[in-house]
């Protein structure tokens, strides 16, 4: 008995492409889904037509590219609101930031200002928790612009003030400081051979830091100051009787003007101090640079055991543009330096940074602005994107 199959063209075209057409349709309306909800929800951003005193959450991908790294993807987020949803008292923030890179490492950051209402509490702090590679040029000013090693290491970062209202915008507290490196790995550079110097705290360390904040405050939006005074007084000691790898007292001074300019602008000044005495392990040692204070030098390129810098910045918030108002810039312009003793400290190992950048406001009921800048220093520049000013 004989069997004759056909199977016509069409039909093994039908048995391929239709599944393939039914995928499509779904990928397409997943997309079209996915864009519509992105439009919608940057649409409102942009656009929020919320009340002044409604609590508002921002959340954004990132995705940014280093050498030491390759691909870095992350989310970042920002949480704005009133305490009682009262706009008479000052506006808090809680930000965070998390990230993988392709070179698995990782890393959870968490900030904030928190007030609560009439000021009667101020909680000041941070928390860095990663598995990021640091970057060690060596102690004081006279080392090489190329690091001497790779540090690869964990880190755990927290600081925290606990903050009760004295008087009216001064404050009173604790001060916790924790720092602990684990599971370190110095990778050092070609150029350097076997007389590299190990430095105090290389295998690692846990460090508890306890003591009293002093803090003057009048801003009311810490995210962008037009007119106010911040001062900061910490004084920490890290100790063996509260399980301290180090003995070391750490001295904090954080000071910060800013005056409006007419109507729109604003110069903002900041003058930072930080002093070390005992023995202070290298990752808590006073550092210069990152995206705040000397922008352009990466933190910690210059480390010892004290510093003072200082920085000035001119903000035009906005520019007068006749078809927008939400379009902003800043130039600013730091300097400071390191030093092992205070009778060390010299004019002549000053280092210099300067930039501009472009300001974009996100929030303008609750002006917040997020900030594009560039800083460049002798040895190269970077950029910084970020909500918030720089300080």
């Amino acid at each position: 008995m004989t069997f004759n199959l056909k199977i016509s063209t069409y039909s093994l075209i039908g048995l391929y492409v239709k599944p393939f057409i039914i995928i499509t349709l779904i990928c397409s309306v997943t997309t079209l889904n996915a864009q519509s909800f992105f439009k919608k929800y940057f649409n409102n951003l942009i656009n929020n037509k919320s009340d002044i005193e409604q609590p508002q959450l921002l959340l954004y991908p990132t995705v940014s590219y280093a050498p030491e790294t390759t691909w870095e993807i992350g989310l970042s987020s920002l949480y704005v609101y009133y305490a009682k949803r009262d706009t008479i008292n000052r506006l808090s923030e809680i930000s965070g930031f998390t990230f993988f890179t392709l070179e698995q490492q990782y890393g959870l950051w968490l900030d904030h200002a928190i007030y609560s209402d009439s000021d009667r509490w101020f909680l000041l702090g941070k928390l860095r928790f990663q598995s990021f590679p640091l970057y060690y040029h060596g102690i004081g000013t006279n080392t090489p612009k190329e690091y001497t090693a790779r540090v690869d290491a964990n880190q755990v970062f927290i600081k925290e003030r606990i903050l009760k209202k004295i008087k009216k915008n001064l404050f009173l507290g604790l001060e916790i400081d924790y720092q602990s490196l684990s599971a370190v790995d110095f990778v050092l550079a070609k150029s350097m051979n076997n007389n590299f110097k190990f430095p105090l705290g290389s295998n690692g360390s846990n460090n508890l830091g306890l003591g009293v904040g002093l803090v003057y405050d009048s801003r009311h939006n810490v995210l962008n100051v037009r007119d106010g005074f911040f001062s900061e007084l910490g004084i920490l000691n890290s100790n063996s009787v509260w399980s301290s790898n180090y003995n070391f007292t750490s001295i904090y001074s954080d000071t910060r003007f800013y005056k409006p300019m007419g109507s729109k602008n604003v110069l903002a000044t900041q003058l930072l101090g930080q002093f070390n005495f005992g023995d202070i392990p290298f990752n808590q040692l006073s550092q210069l640079g990152g995206e705040s204070m000397m922008r352009g030098y990466y933190y910690g390129r210059y480390r010892d055991n004290h510093q003072l810098a200082a920085q000035a910045e001119y903000r035009f918030l906005p520019i007068p543009f006749h078809f927008t108002n939400r379009i902003g810039a800043a130039v600013f312009a730091s300097t400071g330096t390191v030093f092992n003793k205070i009778e060390n400290l010299s004019i002549h190992n000053l280092k210099f940074s300067a930039g501009a950048g472009l300001r974009f406001l996100l929030f303008p009921k609750k002006d917040i602005w997020t900030r594009v800048d560039y800083a460049f220093t002798r040895e190269g520049g970077g950029f910084y994107l970020f909500i918030g000013e720089a300080f």
